[in-house]
Protein backbone atom coordinates (compact mmCIF):
# COMPACT_ATOMS: atom_id res chain seq x y z
CA UNK A 1 0.00 0.00 0.00
CA UNK A 2 1.24 3.46 -0.89
CA UNK A 3 -0.35 6.61 0.47
CA UNK A 4 0.73 9.93 -0.98
CA UNK A 5 -0.17 13.01 1.02
CA UNK A 6 -0.03 16.79 1.09
CA UNK A 7 0.08 18.77 4.33
CA UNK A 8 0.51 22.46 5.06
CA UNK A 9 -0.36 23.08 8.70
CA UNK A 10 0.58 19.60 9.90
CA UNK A 11 -2.94 18.21 10.32
CA UNK A 12 -2.67 15.74 7.45
CA UNK A 13 0.87 14.84 8.49
CA UNK A 14 -0.33 14.00 12.02
CA UNK A 15 -3.12 11.91 10.50
CA UNK A 16 -0.58 10.06 8.37
CA UNK A 17 1.62 9.44 11.42
CA UNK A 18 -1.36 7.73 13.07
CA UNK A 19 -1.83 5.59 9.95
CA UNK A 20 1.89 4.71 9.95
CA UNK A 21 1.70 3.72 13.64
CA UNK A 22 -1.04 1.22 12.75
CA UNK A 23 0.43 0.06 9.44
CA UNK A 24 4.23 0.43 9.45
CA UNK A 25 4.34 -1.84 6.39
CA UNK A 26 2.55 0.76 4.25
CA UNK A 27 4.62 3.33 2.38
CA UNK A 28 3.63 6.90 3.30
CA UNK A 29 5.02 9.57 0.96
CA UNK A 30 4.73 13.33 1.45
CA UNK A 31 4.50 14.97 -1.95
CA UNK A 32 6.87 17.65 -3.16
CA UNK A 33 7.07 19.55 -6.48
CA UNK A 34 9.57 17.06 -7.94
CA UNK A 35 7.81 13.85 -6.89
CA UNK A 36 6.78 11.56 -9.69
CA UNK A 37 4.51 8.73 -8.62
CA UNK A 38 5.51 5.37 -10.01
CA UNK A 39 2.91 3.16 -8.35
CA UNK A 40 -0.81 3.28 -7.72
CA UNK A 41 -1.92 4.55 -4.35
CA UNK A 42 -4.30 6.53 -2.21
CA UNK A 43 -3.96 10.30 -1.84
CA UNK A 44 -4.70 12.39 1.26
CA UNK A 45 -4.89 16.18 1.08
CA UNK A 46 -6.46 19.14 2.82
CA UNK A 47 -8.89 21.87 1.90
CA UNK A 48 -7.54 25.40 1.93
CA UNK A 49 -9.09 28.85 1.97
CA UNK A 50 -12.84 28.56 1.49
CA UNK A 51 -13.18 25.20 -0.21
CA UNK A 52 -10.15 25.22 -2.48
CA UNK A 53 -7.80 22.47 -3.62
CA UNK A 54 -4.27 23.34 -2.46
CA UNK A 55 -1.93 24.44 -5.26
CA UNK A 56 0.59 21.78 -4.26
CA UNK A 57 -2.08 19.09 -4.56
CA UNK A 58 -3.28 20.45 -7.91
CA UNK A 59 0.26 20.42 -9.33
CA UNK A 60 0.88 16.88 -8.08
CA UNK A 61 -2.36 15.62 -9.59
CA UNK A 62 -1.69 17.24 -12.98
CA UNK A 63 1.36 14.99 -13.31
CA UNK A 64 0.33 11.96 -11.28
CA UNK A 65 -3.46 11.57 -11.25
CA UNK A 66 -3.30 8.32 -13.23
CA UNK A 67 -1.64 6.71 -10.21
CA UNK A 68 -4.20 7.92 -7.67
CA UNK A 69 -6.99 5.40 -7.21
CA UNK A 70 -8.84 7.01 -4.27
CA UNK A 71 -8.69 10.21 -2.25
CA UNK A 72 -9.37 11.48 1.24
CA UNK A 73 -9.38 15.05 2.50
CA UNK A 74 -8.98 16.85 5.77
CA UNK A 75 -11.09 19.86 6.59
CA UNK A 76 -12.60 21.91 9.36
CA UNK A 77 -16.29 21.46 10.13
CA UNK A 78 -16.49 25.15 11.01
CA UNK A 79 -16.56 25.75 7.23
CA UNK A 80 -19.95 24.01 6.91
CA UNK A 81 -20.66 23.08 3.29
CA UNK A 82 -17.01 23.71 2.45
CA UNK A 83 -15.81 21.01 4.86
CA UNK A 84 -13.12 18.94 3.09
CA UNK A 85 -14.60 19.95 -0.26
CA UNK A 86 -11.21 19.61 -1.97
CA UNK A 87 -11.98 15.88 -2.22
CA UNK A 88 -15.22 16.59 -4.08
CA UNK A 89 -13.49 18.96 -6.50
CA UNK A 90 -10.74 16.43 -7.21
CA UNK A 91 -13.34 13.71 -7.73
CA UNK A 92 -15.15 15.89 -10.25
CA UNK A 93 -12.03 16.91 -12.16
CA UNK A 94 -10.14 13.60 -12.19
CA UNK A 95 -12.92 11.02 -11.64
CA UNK A 96 -11.09 9.73 -8.56
CA UNK A 97 -13.41 8.24 -5.93
CA UNK A 98 -13.55 9.83 -2.49
CA UNK A 99 -12.71 7.39 0.27
CA UNK A 100 -13.44 9.66 3.23
CA UNK A 101 -13.33 13.13 4.74
CA UNK A 102 -11.99 13.81 8.22
CA UNK A 103 -11.66 16.79 10.52
CA UNK A 104 -8.28 18.42 11.08
CA UNK A 105 -5.78 15.68 12.07
CA UNK A 106 -8.49 13.06 12.45
CA UNK A 107 -9.67 11.03 15.40
CA UNK A 108 -8.60 7.47 16.17
CA UNK A 109 -12.02 6.40 14.90
CA UNK A 110 -11.39 8.15 11.58
CA UNK A 111 -7.96 6.53 11.31
CA UNK A 112 -9.57 3.12 11.82
CA UNK A 113 -12.26 3.89 9.24
CA UNK A 114 -9.64 4.79 6.62
CA UNK A 115 -7.62 1.66 7.41
CA UNK A 116 -10.69 -0.52 6.98
CA UNK A 117 -11.75 1.23 3.77
CA UNK A 118 -8.30 0.93 2.19
CA UNK A 119 -7.98 -2.72 3.21
CA UNK A 120 -11.39 -3.37 1.61
CA UNK A 121 -10.29 -1.64 -1.59
CA UNK A 122 -7.17 -3.78 -1.71
CA UNK A 123 -9.20 -6.96 -1.21
CA UNK A 124 -11.88 -5.92 -3.70
CA UNK A 125 -9.55 -4.94 -6.46
CA UNK A 126 -6.90 -7.60 -5.85
CA UNK A 127 -4.07 -5.26 -4.92
CA UNK A 128 -5.78 -2.30 -6.58
CA UNK A 129 -3.67 0.07 -4.49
Amino acid sequence: MIIYYDSKTGNVQRFMEKIKDERPDWEIIKINPDLEAKEDGHFVTFTTKIGEVPETTAEFLKKNSKYIKSISSSGNMNWGIYFAVAADKIKKEYKIPVCMKFELSGTNREVNILLIMLKNLINKKNNFI
